[in-house]
């Protein structure tokens, strides 16, 4: 089986900022946010991660692989939040 390399770069480029948004969101939230309300503002950059993928994947004009871009999107987001989930779960608790 070959790699296709511009279909891997056109998924590289799709998926990069939605996980980084998920990050950059999670990492905010433990900073800024009060600590009864982490779990809350994980839901909205959820939210969020789901209309930039949408938005990017419309903006792209390659039908082929468009189910494939998304799974990579949301499932590593989810990971990701997943993560963020665990970590200021812990620290929620722990102030309680």
């Amino acid at each position: 089986m070959t790699l296709n390399q511009p279909a891997t770069r056109l998924a590289l480029t799709s998926v990069v900022p939605v996980w980084s948004l998920a990050v950059v969101g999670s990492v905010l939230i433990g900073l800024i946010a009060p600590r009864p309300q982490y779990l809350d503002w994980l839901a909205l950059v959820l939210a969020a991660d789901v209309l930039l993928t949408f938005c990017i994947q419309l903006a792209i004009v390659q039908k082929e692989g468009l189910v494939d871009r998304m799974m990579a999107c949301l499932g590593g987001s989810v990971l990701i939040l997943g993560i963020a989930t665990l970590v200021l779960g812990t620290l929620q608790l722990r102030a309680a």
